[in-house]
């Protein structure tokens, strides 16, 4: 396995930790009758980052079969890295300080949600756009 991959992996398992992680307050919304709002917030962190993990996972054995230099394996690799941790910061903080991160009006929490969610739609669209590129390549 190369090591971009091996990378990959790793941050892939830590971002999993905390989409399980999530479930605990998602759980304790439901449970507690919160209003709707912060329920879908916790479900959204749930289910998000268990679905950026499994992507991040499913890149893992992808990687070492591209036909493309290591430097184009690292780049994916950090991209969808980098994604995972800003979406971490977003989903994470957002039903916590209740803002969603769609807009950057609000206190600085609101500006750090929003800001997760713009590094993490970046990155994983560059991240899929570098993967576009190793796909055509190892055609």
């Amino acid at each position: 396995m190369v090591e971009p991959a091996k990378q990959l992996l790793f941050h892939g398992v830590i971002v999993m930790l905390f989409a399980l992680g999530a479930g605990f307050p998602y759980a304790k919304a439901i449970v507690k009758k919160k209003k709707e709002d912060t329920i879908r917030a916790w479900r959204v962190a749930h289910s998000a980052l268990a679905m950026g993990a499994i992507l991040m996972f499913s890149l893992v054995p992808i990687l070492s079969q591209l036909q493309v230099s290591i430097d184009i394996m690292w780049t994916i690799s950090i991209l969808f890295i980098i994604c995972g941790y800003a979406f971490i910061l977003a989903l994470i903080l957002g039903p916590l300080v209740g803002y969603r991160g769609l807009t950057t009006k609000g206190p600085l929490s609101a500006k750090l949600v929003y800001a997760g969610n713009s590094i993490g739609a970046l990155t994983s669209l560059l991240g899929i756009i570098v993967l576009l590129y190793a796909a055509w390549r190892t055609l």
